[in-house]
């Protein structure tokens, strides 16, 4: 058993998720691969071709897809969502930027639960136009799944096609991607990992995305709906290790994972946060020029451009209640593990 193996392993007997799978690796494919427990607590073993709900895995996705339509002119990072939604002209939020939104300084407010009132994907688009900013554009970061919502609808107009069409043109088609989709089929599902009880559908959720204003949107959004496989995201660490290769020009892609906010509060990148001094996912390993993302289900990718090293870890950390353990303790371990892997530990291994 490796050390990730075992890292893991132990995390799930104290709890933390009921299964988990991971790849570290580099431009050349995977150091150290596996998986270990069960899809859920109840359910069977995982096996390598688990379906995982990506959360906000998600949003770099769709930061691809826009950055993939800025080299191709249909955006420009400096356009304004009121040049891209007509419905936003004259508000507060026309003169905002795509910049803006991927680096997550446009004042619009965070987790904001707007399911709950707002039933329909109409009234729900509605209610995050109208939502009052809560910073001045351009002065603070401020996570914010709504803005990336809005992303996701600008990256529509801009190239007159629906976002799960354009992650399947511009990322999951051109890597190879075959089971990284919003809204998983009959067959994917009868693969997922479940995620939680959600006292708002009153069920367990499997194969169904876990964001609830994801699922009003109707399972698709810039800021959650995706879900993948292990071989899936191990290829797009690959790719991401290898300086984008197959997604984004050289100049596009070090543009995109470049800090654009340290005269700010947070590090971040075009739609990856950065490598924050204290507190990062990342560990202490991965240097102050790595770029990544978290998802709330239990998911990261994390990709180091100096070492050339990537590490994708999926759990089901929600299931069965969002109130278990915590991950963050178990990532930031498992980050600081797979720098400790040695170039020559091929192989991969299996669990």
């Amino acid at each position: 058993m490796s050390a990730l193996a075992e890292l893991l392993a132990g995390a799930r007997e104290q709890r933390v998720f009921s299964g988990a799978a991971w790849s570290v690796g580099d431009a050349r494919g995977p150091l150290d691969r596996g998986w270990t427990g069960t899809r859920s607590w109840e359910g069977p073993p995982l096996d390598g071709t688990d379906v995982w709900d990506l959360a906000s895995v998600t949003k770099p996705v769709a930061g691809l897809v826009v950055m993939a339509l800025v080299e191709r002119g249909a955006l420009d990072l400096d356009s304004t969502v009121g040049a891209h939604l007509p419905e936003y002209r004259g508000g507060d939020k026309a003169e905002l930027t795509v910049r803006q939104l991927l680096t997550h300084t446009s004042g619009i407010p965070g987790q904001v639960p707007l399911y709950r009132d707002h039933p329909t994907r109409a009234s729900l688009l509605e209610a995050v136009r109208l939502l009052p900013l809560t910073a001045k554009p351009g002065t603070r970061v401020q996570y914010s799944s709504q803005g990336l919502i809005i992303l996701g609808l600008i990256a529509e107009a801009a190239a007159g096609r629906p976002l799960d069409v354009l992650v399947e043109e511009l990322v999951c088609a051109p890597l190879g991607l075959r089971d990284t989709v919003f809204r998983p089929d009959a067959g994917r599902r009868a693969r997922a990992v479940a995620t939680e009880y959600c006292p708002w559908r009153g069920r367990l959720v499997v194969g169904e995305v876990h964001d609830e204003n994801a699922v009003v949107l109707g399972g698709v959004g810039g800021h959650a709906g995706l879900f993948s496989t292990l071989a899936d995201m191990e290829r797009l660490g690959t790719a991401l290790a290898a300086g984008g290769r197959g997604l984004l020009r050289p100049d596009t892609f070090a543009l995109m994972t470049a800090a654009h906010t340290d005269h700010l509060n947070e590090r971040r990148a075009l739609a990856w946060q950065g490598r924050d001094p204290a507190g990062s996912p990342a560990g202490q390993g991965f240097g102050p020029k790595s770029y990544g993302h978290t998802g709330f289900t239990g998911t990261s990718l994390w990709v180091d451009p100096e070492t050339g090293r990537y590490a994708v870890l999926l759990t089901n950390r929600v299931h069965p209640t969002r109130t278990g353990e915590s991950v963050t303790g178990v990532r930031r371990a498992f980050h600081d593990a797979a720098v400790a892997l040695r170039a020559d530990d091929r192989p991969p291994s299996h669990t």
